[in-house]
């Protein structure tokens, strides 16, 4: 996030003076790295919890339609970058592979039927297949059909127009770009203080982590891009749009393999349904994972909890965060969120025999000792307060700027990095409205579909989907 935002007012303000300080001694080790998440391109083609079935039992695709478009934003930028030489080689963190979205059982088939229809006739989702033939889907991905009963009712969709983002390699090419354009990258810095600096400005206190050297910057405009650790460092600010808010820390773990002979054979991103009261980045999906060049797969996640905000945290985060404003609303998640808390209860008593048995739902065939477990990211869902529900558990991102515009922050987790361009663009919006007017023309030639939306004129979703996959090297 803080990348991007970095980029983009580089490309409109050359001559600011644009100063990143981050508290690990590289960029990307936390949630942007590629083993911390699924890598997935979120477009909503394979995801089912962005299109829910409701009472009537039609199928709700406005989530679905909505995450697309911002991915659509994310890949315009991408492309104009990839134009400008700031992302010289697309391939080094974007790769060509198809999504899938696979269930079991009469009902889910049903439900995934209804989806099908609602969504394939939908400009973004141009080019959806649905089978409920296992000859069609092991074609579409083998791994997932030998060894299945064959009176078990299944049914797939496939979409060749997916990718799978090393969202790791992304952040350093952005993070370079800027350097090379003349921005300062400060490692091992830990933010300790943000204090108001006069009517239009912070100063921010902070502590190299090597030798413990004080080091005060002041600055007009500051971003926090702190992940999970976002929500203490508001905090810290004082402002008092950050009233209400707290967050609750979600864990995880993957299972890998890396054995050529295993991985040949896949080639998709697989989603499946979330079990009851799972959060949204806890449903379950077999991914191809392209980090480094060299391919692998990942099972997951499987969802636990710990108090940190972030993997590298403290286990004093969660209680360290707790004020007397957000109290009473945590307090409430907690008692709504009953379903939730038994899930996760459940997930971290789950043996490794669990784990492997939740695998085989996928893959039939699967061996454990193929697979070895891989810590994931730590993500933080958001707690605000609602003036009618009270406190609610929010699953989305969230972006927290005070009234002046001069702070701004990102809470929240999912679908997160694969929306970072329309996130980045909206902080521009509340923090710079002065500026947007100016900025509008470059803003245009950064997105072109900027001022509107892709799927309101189907020819412009068309040649939009066509020039972005031409030049970022995605399958249409």
């Amino acid at each position: 996030m803080s990348a991007t935002l970095g980029t983009m007012l580089q490309q409109l303000e050359p001559d600011w003076d644009i100063r990143i300080y981050e508290r690990l001694g590289d960029v990307a080790r936390e949630s942007s790295n590629p083993w911390n998440n699924a890598g997935t391109g979120h477009a909503a083609l394979c995801e089912l919890n962005y299109t829910p079935q409701l009472p009537d039992g039609s199928i709700d695709i406005s989530k679905a339609v909505a995450v697309n478009e911002q991915f659509q934003v994310s890949r315009q930028f991408w492309s104009y970058l990839v134009a400008e030489g700031r992302l010289p080689d697309p391939s080094a963190f974007l790769a060509s592979t198809p999504h899938m979205s696979m269930v079991w059982g009469r009902d889910n088939v049903d439900y995934l039927r209804k989806r099908f229809e609602a969504l394939k006739d939908h400009p973004l989702f141009a080019g959806l297949e649905y089978s409920e033939d296992p000859a069609v889907i092991r074609r579409w991905a083998p791994l997932t059909i030998p060894g299945r009963s064959k009176t078990q009712p299944i049914a797939a969709t496939w979409i060749a127009a997916g990718t799978d983002v090393d969202f790791g390699a992304l952040t350093r090419m952005l993070i370079d770009g800027l350097v090379d354009g003349g921005a300062q990258l400060n490692l091992e810095h830990r933010v300790t203080s943000i204090s108001r600096a006069g009517e239009r400005g912070w100063r921010l206190g902070l502590r190299h982590e090597v030798g413990g050297t004080p080091v005060e910057v002041t600055a007009k405009f500051v971003f926090v891009g702190a992940g999970g650790h976002a929500l203490p460092l508001l905090q810290k600010s004082g402002i008092k749009e950050i009233r209400g808010f707290g967050g609750f820390p979600v864990s995880g773990q993957w299972l890998r393999t890396d054995k050529p002979e295993i991985v040949a054979q896949h080639r998709a991103k697989v989603y499946g349904k979330a079990s009851v009261g799972a959060p949204p980045m806890s449903v379950p999906h077999l991914d191809t994972r392209v980090v480094d060049g060299e391919t692998s797969l990942l099972f997951g996640p499987y969802a636990g909890f710990t108090p940190k905000f972030l993997k590298t945290g403290s286990w004093f985060d969660l209680f360290g965060s707790i004020r007397w404003h957000n109290l009473v609303p945590m307090l409430q998640v907690a008692l709504r969120n009953l379903d939730l808390l038994k899930y996760l209860i459940g997930e971290l008593l789950a043996s490794r025999s669990d784990k492997e048995k939740a695998l085989r739902d996928f893959y039939p065939n699967a061996r454990g000792e193929d697979w070895y477990e891989l810590t994931a990211g730590q993500r933080v869902q958001i707690i605000k307060q609602d003036p009618v529900k009270g406190g609610v558990l929010q699953f989305g991102t969230e972006v927290v700027a005070s009234a002046d515009g001069t702070i701004a922050g990102l809470l929240g987790a999912s679908p997160g990095a694969s929306t970072a361009a329309p996130i980045m663009l909206d902080v521009l919006e509340r923090c710079f409205p002065d500026r947007i007017d100016e900025w509008r023309p470059q803003l245009q030639r950064m997105v072109p579909s900027y001022g509107t939306t892709v799927s309101s004129d189907p020819e412009l979703a068309k040649r939009l989907l066509t020039e972005t996959a031409a030049s970022l090297a995605i399958a249409r």
